[in-house]
């Protein structure tokens, strides 16, 4: 079975494989990761090692903190503004329904402002962010780098104009190089391209980590409490920073992610080449714009995407519905999607649309 869900994904089976040996004995200490104290030495090697291996993966620079948290992408929704919005203002580009509800959540906490957005063709492009009328007294300008839901991908990041960068990567997260230099935050729910649900990586550099937070700001949504102790304030999701350490190390194997980028995008391109060949299925997004990582398509009538979405689940291709707020097919082809499942369901394809036309 090939899962292109667009998350919880697809992991590795590489890493499941292993991390199925040691469910019941991690490294000789008699018991699984899943029952062991965060506070002992074992748990605190498996922490300490994430953060390295990710560290090298992306050359994050030593002013940068690496943060294992809770409440996902969505609470950050929350929890970049009561952080970091001193003036009580923001800047936030529209391209999807991720950084909208982040935008609406900003609104709770200051002004937010839409200095650019593409909702009048439905999150279909990226607007052009070369020249954005950013705010003189934004706290930071902030994007969803990559949008599951659309298929669309900032192949550009913006002119802030020196105001920090806040990106939300969930979904493209380590799958090709990044400069973390650019950014002032960037961070990603895990659960689509690294791990299991539960767990946010937040990567901050520490001129944006204060005791001056907004009023009113919980000691649980402040990123100084998490950074002071390493992640360990309270219980974090220990078995799910156990499984992005596996992947971590699972990428470095794999040459690291300027190995994966030319990966994904190889897999990429013998999806979007059919679909562009293709009489009945078409993509969504404009072709400068698209993402490796999430593939939305459509034949223009709701009855065959139906009829296809049935038929691929039962030749053994799931979770390849669109998003319920838009319909169609969506194939999200992360990391851990061999090559071989994206000519599957290439093949599939085909024949369906032999069969169908």
């Amino acid at each position: 079975m090939y899962n292109f869900s667009a998350g919880p994904a697809v992991l590795p089976e590489e890493v499941l494989t292993e991390a199925a040996a040691e469910m019941l004995d991690y490294n000789g200490t008699g018991m699984s990761v899943m029952e062991m104290s965060h506070r002992s030495k074992a748990f605190q090697e498996i922490i300490d090692s994430a953060e390295s291996d990710l560290r090298e993966l992306m050359n994050i620079p030593d002013n940068y903190k690496v943060l294992f948290l809770q409440g996902g992408a969505s609470q950050q929704f929350a929890m970049i503004p009561m952080n970091l919005m001193k003036n009580r203002v923001a800047d936030y580009i529209v391209t999807g329904q991720w950084s909208k509800k982040a935008y609406a959540e900003a609104a709770k906490y200051g002004k937010a402002n839409k200095i650019a957005t593409s909702e009048d063709r439905t999150f279909s492009y990226i607007p052009d962010c070369s020249d954005l009328p950013v705010s003189e007294d934004a706290d930071y300008v902030y994007i969803c780098e990559n949008n599951t839901i659309y298929g669309t991908k900032f192949r550009h990041l913006p002119d802030t104009k020196g105001k920090p960068l806040v990106a939300d990567v969930s979904s493209c997260f380590l799958s090709e190089p990044v400069d973390v230099t650019k950014y002032g935050v960037i961070y990603g729910g895990v659960q689509k391209n690294v791990g299991p649900a539960g767990v946010v990586i937040v990567i901050i550099r520490e001129d944006l980590i204060t005791d001056d937070v907004l009023p009113g700001t919980p000691t649980m949504l402040q990123y100084k409490t998490h950074v002071d102790a390493g992640s360990l304030y309270n219980t974090p999701p220990a078995y799910g920073i156990y499984i992005c350490g596996k992947v971590f190390r699972w990428l470095k194997r794999q040459g690291g992610l300027a190995a994966m980028k030319e990966r994904n995008e190889k897999k990429a391109k013998i999806l979007y080449d059919y679909l562009d060949a293709s009489q009945m299925f078409k993509g969504t997004v404009e072709a400068k714009d698209r993402s490796l990582m999430n593939v939305p398509f459509v034949t223009g009538s709701d009855e065959l995407d139906a009829r296809f979405v049935q038929e691929a689940k039962a030749a053994g291709f799931e979770s390849l519905k669109g998003h319920r707020s838009v319909g169609g097919m969506r194939a999200s082809i992360y990391n851990a999607m061999p090559e071989e499942g994206v000519k599957a369901l290439v093949a599939f394809m085909k024949t369906f649309e032999e069969e169908n036309l």
